[in-house]
């Protein structure tokens, strides 16, 4: 570390360092005490001296130590003060002294050494000389490493000379200059060096002037490329005394600190010359530079938006930038012509005092009128100069947009806030155009709106500005034809300024303003702005893309909280929605339940009614059927508060729908019936009456029906309006079908128990029935024996046929659409047996599915005939719908009660049970082949030809199939079940 420091203030006392033992401090602490010219400390170890040294915040000049320092040698701190880089004097003093510590400390390098009894006056001279000399040892090191470092600049001619001229040392721009080696040029006279003109005469001159202490230049030429002149400079410098050359000090090369000016005329010859030199078209670079920047400057004046004024201190102008006219409009001649400052910037626009005490002062905000009166916001830096008699220099900015640019943005803030607590896009509209005048100075405003239905841009908000300008605004197809649906479809913003840009199409609606711009505002519209009175600028076209830029943003934050609402609303709905699903299906469960234990028809309905009116949704509910041919509807379960409705009302048909009761037109059409508000039919019919006195408010009406075949109509009803949504209509309309399939359920299972049936015999000319067809085109009178239902649900039908060949009806069967395959089983004179194969249900199966059994089957060319059994257990009502909805143009003849034989249904029909489809049609086919009669000519392979199975699986199913008859004959137990 270096602390040798810079010279010390010769008008400050030398500060001492007295390093010593107390009582050897005490002594010499009074020799300096005594002297203004000395201040001094004292420390007592070499640890507190290196500290007290190496400290930068103290200056320590001069270091005197005493011989012994505690268990240390004076000599030791001496060492640690040039090991920490501690250069400062130091003075040897010690107690008891001798001539071998002298002699040691001398070695050492110690500044001075002198005993500490020795005279004061002395000790004090000695310190002081021994600052002097380091002090000029420092400025002499100074000047030589000054000396260096600008002997050796690369790109100068650097020379130093003897007093005689010979060269003693040369840098290497002298050398590469020259052409030469530093062994060539050392040793050389200066002017013996190879110049290229007849320089040598004022080499000479120059240089016997220099020797004389004068400051001497010539020019001369050098060897190289384009044999280059060099302007060159001689100058003397002094010795050092170390070996060292610096060059001579003061206000002039040549003239030395405290001496004369030897350039007049002074005899005493300088010790070394030194000779610098630069190339001259360097010079004339350096000059055009200077040139060129000073043109770049007057230039940058010139276009720069600052303006420079410099005034004296009256205030007059003594500079005038040119390119004063940006901010004032002013030319420079008419500024000056003003007179002074205050003229143009106002009085009091700064405190003198403060600017004498502070020198400068930055950002001082005024206001200033332009030549045409426009007021500018400034922002002015003062600063002291002194410049070819001016004193105060002016740097001023207009900030007047900056300024625009901060107020509309304050204000756009607030609106931004405002908007955050809108909740329509109405309310925004009107919001944001009701602020543009204040967030645009002199702007009149409109937001068109998007709408999306009708594909047109229409007016949302308007201020009353624009109406004025403009009047009133009409709607807006998308054709591009005016700079707003331009704005919007483009998706870009549209400006049209005075000097009529192209979006000034004269049939627009805004021909008659002046500046104005559209902005788009996304899908949601287009925001226009206009200059009622003024231009706009690029300022306000910015603020105003801000303005809508935000808009849009409200626009959007709207929607979404619009979506999110009708999302949480469409939420609650389906929640809504689900529980009451779950409340449904509950008590759905709980009529299914119900509907599965159930018996009879008469409980089945009981159940359902009971059920539903559990609920607290639904006050009453009701099952009818119909009667009389379906003109009265008659009651057969009820449950819930009717309070006599039933017996009000009458259910009779009539020709007005809407004057009868829901549940009749229901019956009717077979279709669901819903009144949502019963209070708008009162005077439709009666029913209303009685069923609003009762409070029933709305009502439901479903239909029975299984199969097409109506056995009566459910009706609910409930004590508030709107109580049947889609979603319990829905379930409803799923629970008649339950119902009504668990009524025909049970009522086959009564009809299977039941001995006494009706027996209905039913006349058909529908000429579209499969076998009305086959004996209508052979004239054969067709005979149903039997069938079954395949598992590829086609129904396989043994018909006797007579009075026509079997081959013709094989054949005419094998042509008609409805029949898929036909066979001749067997042949007889009078015609034979066949089987069709018909592609539909075959009546047989309907009815069973009703309860009811064929007994009987024959077409003949006249048309067909039937024959079936209803058990009483079963309305004859719908046998008759079964058999009407099967067969067009079906005509009752005859209906006769009998009781069938007991084994119908015993274990013949516990056999026929037990027997798969397959089996049963096995067993058809092989008995109605003649397989089982006893002169038989059919064998098993004939019928399983027939069968189109093999011969070995028709004797496995007729094994089967005796097993069980066998069964069903002998054992009471249950069989078990084949898997096929």
């Amino acid at each position: 570390m270096d602390t040798t420091g810079s010279s010390r203030p010769s008008a400050d006392p030398i500060s001492v360092l007295l390093a010593g033992p107390d009582r050897w401090s005490e002594r010499l602490r009074s020799t300096f005490a005594d002297d203004d010219a000395f201040s001094a400390r004292t420390v007592s170890t070499v640890e507190q001296g290196v500290s007290a040294a190496t400290d930068r915040r103290v200056r320590v000049d001069c270091v005197v130590g005493a011989g012994r320092l505690d268990a240390a040698a004076g000599l030791d701190l001496f060492a640690a003060l040039r090991s920490h880089g501690v250069a400062v004097p130091f003075v040897l003093a010690p107690a008891d002294g001798s001539e071998s510590l002298a002699s040691d400390a001398i070695a050492a390098g110690v500044t001075d050494y002198l005993p500490a009894d020795a005279d004061e006056a002395t000790l004090r001279r000695r310190c002081r000389k021994a600052v002097e000399r380091c002090d000029e040892e420092r400025r002499r090191s100074e000047r030589a490493d000054q000396f260096e470092s600008f002997f050796a600049t690369p790109d100068q001619f650097s020379a130093v000379l003897d007093a005689d001229g010979t060269v003693v040392r040369v840098n290497r721009g002298a050398l590469d200059a020259l052409g030469r080696d530093e062994s060539a040029v050392v040793g050389k006279r200066f002017w013996g060096l190879p110049w290229t003109d007849d320089s040598s005469r004022d080499l000479q001159r120059a240089i016997h002037r220099a020797r004389r202490g004068e400051y001497a230049d010539f020019e001369a030429g050098l060897p190289g490329d384009g044999a280059a002149r060099f302007e060159f400079t001689v100058r003397p410098v002094t010795d050092g005394g170390d070996g060292r050359f610096s060059v001579d000090g003061g206000d002039r090369p040549g003239v030395a600190d405290g001496e004369t000016d030897r350039s007049e005329g002074n005899d005493i010859e300088a010790d070394r010359l030194v000779v610098t030199g630069h190339e001259v078209a360097e010079r004339v670079r350096l000059e055009e530079e200077l040139r060129e920047s000073e043109e770049l400057h007057r230039v940058t004046l010139n276009n720069m938006t600052d303006t420079v004024l410099v005034t004296d201190d009256d205030g007059e102008f003594t500079y005038v930038c040119p390119n004063v006219h940006f901010i004032f409009g002013h030319s420079a001649e008419e500024i000056h012509d003003l007179g002074t400052i205050d003229a143009l910037l106002g009085e009091d626009l700064f405190d003198p005092e403060r600017l004498d005490a502070e020198g400068v002062l930055t950002n001082i905000e005024c206001t200033a009128t332009d030549k045409d009166g426009r007021e500018h916001t400034l922002l002015v830096n003062v600063r002291q100069v002194s410049i070819q008699g001016g004193t105060t220099l002016y740097s001023c900015r207009d900030i007047t947009k900056r300024k625009q640019r901060e107020r509309a943005l304050t204000q756009l803030h607030r609106t931004s806030r405002g908007l955050l607590y809108a909740e329509t896009k109405p309310e925004i509209a009107d919001r944001v155009v009701s602020d543009a005048a204040s967030i645009l100075p002199s702007a009149a405003a409109a937001l068109y709106r998007f709408d999306r239905g009708e594909n047109v841009l229409y007016p949302t908000a308007v201020s009353d500005e624009f109406s004025e300008l403009v009047g009133a605004l009409p709607d807006f197809r998308l054709d591009r034809e005016n700079p707003v649906t331009r704005a919007f479809v483009e998706d870009e913003t549209r400006t049209c300024d005075l000097g009529g840009r192209a979006d000034r199409a004269p049939q627009s609606p805004f021909s008659t303003l002046g500046d104005y711009v559209a902005v788009p505002l996304g899908d949601h519209g287009v925001f226009v702005a206009a200059a009622a009175e003024e231009t706009f600028d690029e300022v306000a076209e910015e603020v105003a893309e801000l303005l809508a830029a935000t808009t849009e943003a409200a626009f959007d934050r709207v929607e979404r909280e619009s979506e999110l609402r009708e999302r949480d609303r469409a939420l609650q709905r389906q929640n809504e929605r689900l529980s009451q699903l779950n409340r449904v299906n509950e008590f759905i469960r709980e009529i299914d339940q119900a509907l599965v234990g159930a018996e009879s028809r008469e409980k089945i309905e009981a159940a359902v009614c009971e059920r539903l009116t559990a609920d607290d949704r639904f006050a009453f509910a009701w099952i009818g059927e119909t009667t009389a041919l379906n003109r009265t509807l008659r009651p057969r379960a009820w449950a819930g508060d009717d309070r006599g409705y039933l017996d009000g009302v009458p259910f009779e048909f009539d020709g007005d729908p809407e004057a009868v009761e829901p549940s009749v037109r229901t019956a009717e059409s077979r279709e669901a019936t819903l009144v949502s508000n019963v209070a708008e039919h009162l005077r439709a019919g009666q029913w209303g009456k009685e069923a609003v006195s009762r409070d029933f408010q709305s009502v439901l009406s479903i239909p029975l029906a299984y199969d097409d075949v109506l056995f009566g109509a459910l009706t609910v009803y409930a004590d508030h309006p709107d109580a049947f949504d889609e979603m319990v209509r829905s379930v409803l309309r799923e629970l008649g079908d339950t119902v009504a399939s668990a009524i025909n359920a049970v009522q086959r299972k009564e009809a299977l128990r039941s001995d006494t049936v009706v027996e209905l015999e039913y006349r058909v000319t529908d000429a579209s029935a499969v076998l009305s067809r086959l004996a209508d085109e052979t004239g054969a009178s067709l005979e149903v024996e039997g069938d079954v239902v395949g598992d590829d649900q086609t129904t396989l039908v043994f018909a006797t046929v007579e009075g026509a060949p079997l081959d013709r009806v094989v054949a005419a069967a094998d042509e008609s659409v409805g029949v898929a395959d036909a066979e001749s089983i067997r042949e007889t004179d009078e015609g034979g047996l066949v089987g069709l194969r018909l592609r539909e249900d075959f009546v047989t199966s309907v009815l069973a599915d009703h309860g009811a059994v064929l007994r009987r089957f024959r077409a003949t060319p006249k048309g067909l005939s039937l024959t079936v059994d209803v058990p009483d257990s079963v309305t004859t009502r719908s046998i008759d719908e079964v058999v009407s909805n099967t067969y067009d143009a079906a005509e009752p003849v005859a209906q006769r009660e009998r009781t069938r034989a007991l084994d119908t249904r015993g274990r013949t029909g516990q056999l026929r049970d037990d027997l798969t489809e397959r089996q049963l049609e096995v067993a058809q086919m092989a008995y109605h082949a003649g397989f089982f009669d006893a002169k038989r000519d059919v064998t098993g392979r004939d019928v399983a030809e027939m069968l189109d199975i093999s011969h070995t699986a028709f004797y496995d199913h007729v094994r089967r199939i005796q097993r069980k008859l066998f069964a069903s004959l002998f054992e009471n137990r249950p069989r078990p079940t084949e898997v096929e």
